[in-house]
């Protein structure tokens, strides 16, 4: 009795533990009479390793933004706890101005921007990785 009982407690945190990391998050899904007619053939869609694996803006930014903190709240696509970075680069122009404040922002830290969920501030980075960081998601403007 108590092996089954443990076993529902363990399901139940498991599938709640899903829930919360986005398990559960469905799209609305509507249909329209583009969507019911045929497409012509799908183009065909270039992977970003494909798009930018020679540019070393792309390398160098990927490389340190996975050494940082920063994908615990931020994806290239999704939304997590911060905004996704193709979000971001949807938002700034890939301009020095931009990079340079962006940077400033990601060292500083921040709120009010894109919520009002905090970013932390991060001190001990360089103005100089922050900015490879940045010119990384700009990079990632559709």
């Amino acid at each position: 009795m108590k092996i089954t009982r443990s076993l529902n407690f363990g399901l139940l945190a498991l599938a709640g533990l899903a829930f919360a990391c986005g398990g559960g998050e469905k799209a609305a899904e509507t249909a329209t009479p583009e969507a019911a007619a045929p497409a012509a053939a799908p183009a065909q869609e270039i992977s970003l390793e494909d798009k930018y694996k020679d540019d070393p803006i792309y390398i160098k930014g990927l490389e340190k933004l996975k050494a940082s903190d920063c994908t615990s709240c931020h994806m290239v696509e999704r939304k997590i706890v911060g905004p996704s970075y193709a979000d971001v680069a949807a938002k700034y122009e890939n301009t020095e101005e931009n990079v340079t404040m962006l940077a400033q922002k990601v060292i500083a830290g921040g709120v009010g921007v894109w919520g009002e969920v905090p970013m932390p501030a991060h001190p001990g980075l360089s103005e100089e990785d922050a900015k490879d960081m940045i010119r990384y998601v700009l990079l990632l403007k559709k």
